[in-house]
């Protein structure tokens, strides 16, 4: 099941994030105060989410899933409820950054229609490129 987060579940995606390897430091706390969170639940409990910033466009700025429930689709349900919130609040494209050597990812968006648009050299903490994907809506 996918549902907007919730304060209660602040806690629990604050774990869930730990397998993020460059989380952005208050962007969870803020956005789910905004209404900008999902989550993937099992059982009732989050177990994965998508965090995206909506201003023209849409911008998924983070995608997690536990490692225990992956390769269950729920990150691609998980995009695919933030981008048709992303349609429903007006925005005409969703972009996102993903590091150049995340294969599984880029497969991931590039099945869901995303199209690379570009290259951020040096974008990551280890010095990796950051990839920019879009998607018209």
């Amino acid at each position: 099941m996918i549902r907007p987060a919730t304060a209660d579940d602040l806690g629990r995606l604050q774990r869930i994030r730990t397998w993020l390897p460059e989380p952005t430091p208050g962007l969870l706390e803020t956005a789910i105060s905004e209404g900008s969170v999902l989550v993937s639940t099992a059982d009732g409990v989050p177990v994965g989410y998508v965090l995206t910033m909506v201003a023209n466009d849409a911008y998924i700025a983070e995608l997690v899933v536990e490692p225990t429930h992956r390769e269950e689709g729920r990150a691609t349900r998980l995009i695919g409820a933030a981008l048709d919130t992303a349609r429903d609040e007006g925005c005409s494209s969703a972009s996102l950054t993903v590091h150049e050597e995340n294969d599984a990812a880029r497969s991931l968006y590039e099945s869901l229609g995303f199209e690379r648009r570009g290259r951020e050299p040096e974008y990551y903490a280890d010095g990796g490129d950051g990839l920019l994907f879009e998607k018209r809506l």
